[in-house]
């Protein structure tokens, strides 16, 4: 048994579970029992997402459960559109913001697989300007010039895939580091369609770290320097690679930075639930990032978020 990926619906997800001999979704089919699993604690399923719909704290959600290449659950509850009362359908796409971060920590593996990279070498070693990190000592709130001193060692493969690099996060971080990456231009990764991800990568390694590499945790921009990475290594767009690598060997057609047209009006709206009901974004999200964001032609492929999926 092996663990593929993360099925991501409105709010909940479930863990699926495919044998490793599980690689096309042609070859699947429905379980006429329950595969092991309890009957009667799959029925509390609902018992626990009905509730959430009927209090509107989520419009709806989709449950998917497989085991041994079989599907045991396949469900749609409440609304793909609370406002219109459309359904949720089976099909609709959803975005899986930071779960792309399993993808991008997968196609990094399957390198590692290969003797590409070894967990504990410099990543400089591959992207020259991140080599003689430096820390931010302080930074001057007026203008956003810092001082710095150096790190005393170098980002490894190993801290950016359990985020001790150092790295802070635009937006979502700490209050020093959302002015210093904005300065600069580094986004957050969802929303930048028109960038490319090695100008910011390039642009990020040029900053401080908050603190020296594998001192401590903190959640930032790690998976986007590990999807660029995967870009150095393979010689292929981090959204090809997930294509060619990931995406097609497993069936996942429905899975795309940037939806093709033919899907776009399968993808859910954007909701907001941080006030307790589930409200519908009428402008953009968080870091100026547009709601529509999937259904652009973009040319930037954040290995940290981004990515939508059936």
């Amino acid at each position: 048994m092996m663990y593929r990926f993360l099925i991501f619906s409105t709010g909940i997800f479930f863990l699926c579970m495919l044998p490793l001999n599980a690689q096309k979704s042609h070859i699947l089919s429905t379980a006429k029992s329950s595969e092991g699993f309890s009957a009667s604690r799959l029925a509390r399923i609902d018992s626990m997402i009905m509730p959430l719909v009927r209090s509107e704290e989520i419009p709806g959600a989709v449950v998917f459960i497989m085991r041994h290449g079989k599907v045991v659950m396949h469900k749609a509850y409440g609304y793909r559109d609370h406002e219109s009362k459309s359904p949720l359908r089976k099909d609709d796409i959803f975005r899986i913001a930071s779960q792309t971060k399993a993808i991008t920590s997968l196609a990094a593996m399957m390198l590692w697989e290969e003797g590409r990279f070894q967990l504990d070498e410099p990543i400089s070693n591959f992207i020259p300007e991140f080599k003689n990190p430096r820390v931010l000592v302080k930074l001057n709130n007026a203008d956003t010039s810092y001082t710095t001193e150096p790190a005393g060692r170098e980002i490894t493969f190993r801290h950016l895939l359990t985020h001790t690099s150092g790295l802070d996060y635009p937006a979502i971080g700490s209050a020093d580091f959302k002015a210093i990456y904005a300065k600069a231009g580094v986004p957050s990764g969802i929303g930048n369609d028109a960038d490319k991800l090695e100008d910011k990568m390039k642009i990020l390694a040029t900053l401080p770290l908050k603190h020296k590499p594998g001192e401590k945790y903190t959640y930032g921009l790690n998976t986007d320097v590990l999807g660029y990475l995967v870009e150095v290594i393979s010689g292929q767009s981090l959204s090809d690679f997930f294509r060619t690598r990931i995406f097609e060997p497993l069936g996942m057609k429905d899975t795309w930075f940037y939806l093709p047209a033919s899907a776009h009006d399968r993808l859910v709206p954007l909701y907001d639930g941080s006030q307790g009901k589930a409200e519908k974004l009428s402008g953009n999200a968080y870091d100026k990032v547009d709601p529509d964001y999937p259904k652009l032609k973009g040319t930037y492929y954040s290995g940290g978020a981004g990515l939508s999926l059936l």
